[in-house]
């Protein structure tokens, strides 16, 4: 599609335009990656690439996802020699075994699950899958023999288990483990056991983060020796720690940071399969985010030398998913003009290629890039967002300010085509990470620590009075927007400043006490740290819920829901219209029968972004 650059950019070109790639992986000379088709109703695919030649392995009705946690992530454990996906169907999850070399049809290893699965290994000879099944109250460690399709549970000892990850030997397991009411990146505990000739655990014993430990670990794998990699935020940053084997046995082991930096080597854990550091010949490969940027380095060292760090020139800002094999690397990347893309890099000789997901439909049309924008936010803590603007437009812009999710989440700098239709529709476009996102270190997420509510509310609400005070945009043309948790903080938005005129909110958490009965499992404690105890605490969540705090005369409100939402009920979105409508707020709420937390069909997509755009442009006064 050519586009005029003289023409607001069209929704059709905007949204589920292109496909979403995801957990790139490499196995010899062949690339695999993930494709999500928004034009498939968000079905997602494997895909490979040899010798320049691209080709999908699961066409038709194959549906690679899984439901763990209630957020997915990681469907397929690569080896050697196989893989094992986990197909999603009607009657649930189940898992089917793949020959990575003659790439024959996959067999089917179990019938259909009432369990969710995933986020897997596989043994060095291609035995047997181990991973998370996860159970209505609990998660199990489960070992499936890729012969017979049997499973057997291993270990069920906490409340949730992740990222499994066996020794070059086979003979010993790393993963993780955490309890509620904590989430991963509060509180977890990597754990060791020995796995025996008939692929039991033997001697589990906790590594690091104990029960008296307050730190995060991240993504435990090994190295060559036999040693142990993994990032920890101990320091106040996910850092990277090195045990050695001759430590893996020891009863206080000595972690070693390697490269103490004021930068995050992980992130908060939402989905199975997260990737930000991968072992290679000669060292280490590792993403690293630093106020809210994300770069690739090389790390190399020997015992008891000095870690040698070399950072790889790129222009990408946002790298995830890293793997590698042999002497190459592979991520996913993006830049403020690159859409998001394979990336591929030669280890060896530092040369890198980048294949973006599609052709960017903008052409010729300019790009706004994101500005670093720093401002007093809550008890006038320095609060960071990243400013999107034409400086050249006549007059004063509008501005949206958008909340991303999570809470414990980051608005990324990288190109956005759904930045790029406001854009050029004239608007200003601030992305806050307001007090409690991740990518600026644990201090700077732990500001929303039993503020969730206030601290987000007033940061996002400084950060447009800072652009309305330097006279940046217009001041009577302000809207708002966000989804699930920022839905959350855009409707508090509204119901606690004029500033804000307008607002759009997809899917948001609207009343905080019905969300401890009605959410999911793996958030199901997330309160408790955000908010306060419950139900000690009832007041302040009643005083914090968007609910309870709707005021006559406050902005106009339009409400997005997906009727098969587990997370965020969509009783929360109804009953927020009705209470709006209750106190003459004008509001307009549109519901999707079949999307979930997350809208993945490509037409709901396009209509949510230009029944939004509508409702701003009937709303907000003409200057």
């Amino acid at each position: 599609m050519v586009l005029d650059p003289a023409q607001p950019l069209p929704a059709s070109a905007v949204v589920g335009a292109l496909p979403r790639w995801k957990e790139p992986w490499l196995v010899g000379r062949r690339l695999f990656w993930l494709e999500q088709r928004p034009w498939e109703q968000g079905r997602t695919t494997l895909m490979t690439q040899a010798h320049g030649q691209r080709r999908e392995l699961t066409s038709g009705d194959w549906n690679l996802r899984t439901s763990l946690h209630g957020f997915g992530g990681a469907p397929v454990a690569f080896g050697r020699r196989h893989a094992v996906l986990v197909n999603q169907t009607q009657t649930g999850p189940a898992l089917w075994l793949l020959n990575v070399h003659d790439v024959t049809p996959p067999r089917q290893l179990c019938q259909p699950a009432v369990v969710a699965m995933g986020d897997g290994c596989l043994h060095g000879e291609d035995q047997f899958w181990i991973g998370i099944w996860e159970q209505e109250h609990q998660d199990v460690l489960t070992r499936v023999c890729l012969r017979t399709g049997t499973s057997r549970p291993l270990r069920a000892e906490s409340d949730f288990c992740s990222t499994p990850s066996l020794s070059p030997d086979g003979r010993h397991l790393l993963w993780l483990e955490w309890d509620l009411p904590a989430m991963p990146w509060q509180r977890s505990r990597l754990w060791l056991a020995q796995l025996d000739d008939e692929g039991e655990l033997r001697e589990p014993r906790c590594l690091a983060g104990d029960n008296d430990a307050t730190d995060s670990v991240f993504q435990p794998q090994w190295l060559p020796d036999g040693g142990v990699i993994m990032a920890s935020d101990r320091s106040g940053y996910w850092n990277l720690q090195h045990l050695a084997p001759d430590h893996l046995n020891s009863p206080r082991p000595a972690w070693r940071n390697l490269l103490p930096m004021a930068a995050d080597f992980g992130l908060p854990q939402w989905v199975a399969g997260m990737s930000t550091t991968a072992v290679w010949e000669k060292g280490l490969v590792a993403a690293y985010c630093r106020h809210g940027c994300w770069r690739l380095g090389q790390l190399q060292w020997s015992s008891g030398s000095t870690p040698h760090w070399h950072g790889l020139k790129l222009p990408f800002t946002e790298i995830s998913s890293l793997r590698a094999d042999g002497q190459r690397a592979v991520a996913l990347a993006a830049a403020p003009d690159q859409p998001s893309g394979l990336l591929e890099v030669d280890l060896t000789s530092g040369h890198w290629w980048h294949t973006p997901t599609g052709v960017n439909p903008m052409g010729t049309t300019p790009i706004s890039p994101p500005e670093a924008f720093w401002f007093p936010g809550h008890g006038g803590r320095r609060t960071h967002g990243w400013l999107y603007r034409r400086v050249a437009s006549a007059g004063l812009p509008p501005l949206l300010v958008r909340c991303h999710g999570g809470p414990t989440a980051m608005a990324r700098p990288c190109f956005n085509l759904e930045t790029q239709f406001w854009i050029s529709r004239g608007w200003a476009v601030l992305d806050v990470n307001y007090g409690g996102s991740s990518g600026f270190g644990r201090a700077y997420r732990q500001r929303l620590d039993g503020a969730w509510g206030v601290v987000d509310v007033e940061d996002c609400t400084a950060g447009a009075g800072a652009l309305v005070a330097a006279g940046w945009v217009d001041p009577k043309r302000v809207a708002i927007s966000g989804s699930s948790a920022g839905g959350f903080t855009a409707l508090a938005c509204l119901s606690s400043s004029n500033l804000f005129r307008v607002g759009s909110c997809c899917y948001g958490v609207t009343d905080l006490a019905a969300l401890t009965q009605d959410t999911h499992r793996f958030e199901s404690g997330y309160l408790e740290r955000l908010v306060g105890p419950w139900p000690a605490a009832a007041q302040r969540y009643r005083d914090r819920s968007p609910l309870h705090r709707v005021r006559h005369g406050q902005g106009p409100v339009v409400l997005f829901q997906g009727l098969k939402d587990q997370v965020v009920l969509p009783e929360q979105t109804e009953r927020m219209a009705a209470a709006l409508r209750q106190r003459g707020v004008t509001v307009e709420t549109h519901r999707y029968p079949e999307e979930g937390h997350g809208f993945r069909d490509r037409g709901v997509q396009q209509e949510v972004l230009l029944r939004t755009e509508a409702f701003f442009q009937k709303h907000l006064q003409e200057p």
